[in-house]
């Protein structure tokens, strides 16, 4: 097994084990794709990864991280990503959709126009959470959920998915990592709850399985569902490296592969950056909880990708900056590890 070994999830089969991992671009207009998602997307099948994950999708208006977020809560906003979804597949990858809602760390302004909450007046809106936490002085201050509207966030996840696959995607993932609604949930640093979807163990994963039990039922039985998780909050008494393992053994049947991620609960946690620093709790949740893994971050040359896989700690490799800096990472990784790469018929003399 190797970085260049097909992948089989269910009845889907990845030519490679190198993916794109979704990463926001801000240019959605009223939630729908463009020609910018599609030339960044597309780039990146022309460019030999074997799965593309298109940027966190909310689920609902108010589950964008800003007013320039990809949704999916309308039917107007399929065709836009079915355009996309088509280029995807016609180039060899297979495409896959990241759901999300951010939660408390919604309503915010895109990256490059600084930091902070989107004032209501300036098409802001009102963002919602576990409990009445805000994120950090600069972010909104959140409403809690009541189970009327936790109903309505599972259904949400569930009509995204149904639309999903009218775009013609053939995998969905499940983003309940970095902080957002999800992870809001899971970390009893954001999760003050006292009924039933607050407190231990069982009841703070309790929204997550739902979600995620929902999105399986409206998802076609023979194509993979994932789910992005952050293995650790990197903060004293928050979620940590051994629940995201019964988690992972909670969603066995459920989920085909967990991403494997940590952070983004609380600001300036002490994590540990270094090449590959997640990779080993990929590893861990693999081994221990028999489910297949994604690793990601920080892994940027042929031979560490190549490593991941051959070692056993992770059966996919997902880049993100990387991928930026060269759409065409998976092309060059073939040539230096010797492996035949994926190379466009029109790319082909230049692959000798």
């Amino acid at each position: 097994m190797n970085l260049f070994s097909p992948l089989k999830l269910r009845e889907l089969t990845l030519r490679n084990r190198v993916g794109m991992s979704p990463m926001c671009q801000y240019s959605a207009e009223a939630g729908r794709a463009n020609d910018w998602h599609l030339v960044h997307l597309g780039s990146r099948a022309v460019g030999g990864a074997g799965l593309v994950i298109f940027e966190a999708t909310a689920v609902t208006p108010e589950g964008r991280i800003s007013p320039a977020d990809l949704g999916l809560w309308e039917d107007a906003q399929i065709e836009p990503l079915a355009r996309i979804v088509r280029l995807v597949e016609s180039h060899g990858a297979a495409s896959c959709l990241q759901l999300a809602h951010a939660g408390r760390k919604a309503s915010t302004r895109v990256p490059w126009e600084g930091e902070g909450a989107v004032p209501e007046a300036q098409g802001g809106w009102k963002v919602v959470a576990p409990s009445p936490v805000r994120f950090s002085d600069d972010y909104p201050s959140p409403a809690a959920l009541d189970e009327a509207g936790i109903r309505r966030v599972v259904d949400a996840f569930a009509a995204a998915a149904g639309r999903a696959r009218q775009a013609g995607f053939r995998s969905v993932e499940v983003h309940a990592a970095h902080g957002y609604l999800l992870h809001q949930f899971l970390s009893p640093l954001s999760n003050l709850r006292k009924d039933g979807y607050g407190g231990s163990f069982e009841n703070r994963i309790r929204l997550t399985l739902e979600v995620a039990r929902a999105v399986r039922e409206a998802w076609p039985r023979e194509l993979p569902v994932f789910i992005r998780i952050s293995a650790t909050d990197w903060a004293a008494g928050g979620w940590d490296l051994a629940q995201s393992v019964a988690l992972a053994k909670a969603l066995e049947g459920t989920v085909d592969l967990v991403d494997v991620s940590s952070g983004g609960l609380v600001p300036n946690a002490a994590i540990s950056v270094g090449p590959g620093y997640q990779a080993t709790f990929a590893e861990q949740i693999r081994r221990e909880a028999g489910v297949a893994t994604a690793s990601v971050g920080m892994i940027t040359s042929p031979a560490q990708a190549d490593h991941i896989i051959r070692s056993g700690q992770a059966d996919l490799v997902l880049l993100a900056r990387e991928l930026l800096r060269d759409p065409y990472w998976t092309l060059r990784a073939a040539r230096e590890l010797r492996q035949e790469g994926p190379w466009p018929k029109q790319y082909l003399r230049a692959s000798r």
